[in-house]
């Protein structure tokens, strides 16, 4: 299959020094405020990269779903792939990619579980049919069928059916912790913009990178 011809050249927008926010966290949430107004389907989704032992890489698309000055939050199972693979090595990538304003965001850095608490309030906010599903799967484990998933399902509907549903021990968020991020912008002949903050003590730096 030949897809070279495959192509697309970037113009919509600039990124300039001048117009970025000092802070990327404040430069994150203008883009992605925009990405919202753009009504772009699933502008939280990011691709997570983790690392397992052997130093091979996996990524998966999670989630984003709260946001703050300590960093970005995502919820997973806790005996999950990605969580065992973090528990090994807490080192983290996350991508959001907004291909309708041909933008791109890379975090790195560290993850670390949240409170309870925290976890809880957001469990509790999900619709009950995501409640249900985080007691239902083993995430990450083999399952013969499809049947015995939704069989799984069947017995948490009863389980449950006439008191609350409380936050499994199994479950919870994690928040990634920044140290650097890189914003960019898509431009024409592949020339794009590209701006690396780098955390140095309390403060970000920020440097132009080339395309």
């Amino acid at each position: 299959m030949d897809i070279t011809h495959l192509r697309q050249d970037y113009r919509k927008e600039v990124l300039n020094r001048e117009t970025l926010r000092p802070a990327p966290m404040d430069q994150f949430q203008f883009w992605f405020g925009q990405a919202r107004e753009a009504l772009l389907k699933e502008p939280n989704a990011m691709v997570l990269a983790t690392v397992d032992a052997q130093g091979q890489p996996f990524t998966r698309t999670v989630l984003l779903k709260k946001l703050d000055d300590r960093g970005l939050v995502f919820f997973t199972n806790f005996e999950s792939r990605k969580a065992a693979q973090i528990a090994g090595n807490s080192k983290v990538s996350a991508c959001f990619l907004w291909l309708d304003l041909e933008r791109q965001v890379s975090v790195n850095g560290t993850a670390e579980r949240i409170s309870t608490a925290e976890s809880l309030a957001y469990f509790v906010s999900r619709p009950l049919g995501s409640r249900l599903g985080a007691w239902t799967s083993q995430q990450s484990s083999v399952i013969k069928s499809r049947s015995l998933l939704e069989a799984k399902l069947h017995e948490m509907k009863q389980k449950f059916a006439d008191r609350e549903i409380p936050l499994p021990s199994f479950w919870g968020g994690y928040r990634i912790i920044p140290e650097s991020w890189e914003f960019w912008q898509g431009r024409q002949n592949r020339l794009h913009d590209r701006f690396l903050y780098s955390k140095s003590g309390d403060r970000w730096q920020i440097d132009r990178l080339q395309p």
